[in-house]
């Protein structure tokens, strides 16, 4: 298999402090990740790294066999799709859902005067059928709960046919029943031969969905495991990452984690 994302000894500075520091990490072709830890770890910033949205300080990032710094990122950012808060806040709250995912073909975020292919339209359907957006068609994007606009995202993101998946917080504000429904179509993409790698970040790791088979855990931008979520997603390394004693169980194929209890 080959790889996907390569990351060289990556540090990330700003104002003096390292967001990211001498991170060296590989996803392949078929992986599915999840970036898990505290809040300013550096999470986010990996992602945006894998985005092609931020050059690393120091080191080198091969993007699906593009290194950043020689290659033209208009050509290679077609090729990732992207889900997040920061997306959500460029997109305009008039359009509708169709034309929410629709605009991604183009590389836009907003309609002009585009004429769209009927296979186009067709495709933005079927991704929004798959995460069950089937009923909010023409629906204004700024009308829809947290749980569809995250939806809405991911079948934006999947629509330019991404060779890399990034999700940054898919799952965050979501309540339970909002969070299980979106786990549940998330392990099922996941578990698609035929979708494209993919990477999620997360606090939480019962929002790691079905199929992810992949952990990176990062605390205070670097890097304390990264390998098969079967070997690493473990006590010991959980307590490592947020700073306190945990406990990480498997139910199934869903994980939980807990708090030892205060003597």
């Amino acid at each position: 298999m080959s790889d996907v994302l390569d990351l060289v000894d990556v540090s990330v500075v700003r104002d003096g402090r390292a967001l990211v520091d001498g991170v060296s990490w590989s996803v392949k072709e078929g992986e599915r990740w999840v970036i898990l830890g505290p809040n300013g770890a550096g999470k986010t910033t990996l992602l945006n790294v894998a985005s092609s949205y931020l050059y690393p300080s120091s080191g080198s990032a091969t993007i699906l066999g593009e290194r950043l710094g020689s290659v033209d990122v208009f050509e290679l950012r077609p090729r990732i799709g992207m889900a997040g808060i920061a997306m959500a806040e460029k997109l305009p709250k008039r359009q509708t859902v169709l034309q929410t995912v629709l605009t991604a073909a183009y590389g836009m975020t907003a309609t002009w005067n585009e004429d769209y292919d009927p296979v186009d339209e067709e495709r933005a359907r079927a991704f929004l059928d798959r995460l069950g957006m089937n009923d909010y068609l023409d629906r204004r994007f700024g009308t829809l709960s947290e749980g569809e606009r995250k939806r809405t995202l991911i079948a934006r993101a999947m629509m330019t046919d991404p060779e890399l998946l990034l999700l940054d917080e898919p799952a965050a504000g979501l309540d339970l029943g909002g969070r299980e429904d979106l786990v549940r179509r998330l392990g099922r993409l996941a578990r698609d031969p035929y979708a494209p790698s993919m990477i999620m970040v997360t606090h939480h790791v019962e929002e790691i969905p079905p199929g992810f088979t992949h952990v990176l855990m990062i605390r205070q931008g670097k890097l304390l495991a990264a390998g098969p979520v079967e070997t690493e997603l473990n006590s010991r390394n959980l307590s490592r990452c947020f700073g306190l004693p945990l406990v990480v169980e498997r139910v199934g194929d869903r994980w939980t984690a807990q708090g030892l209890p205060l003597k």
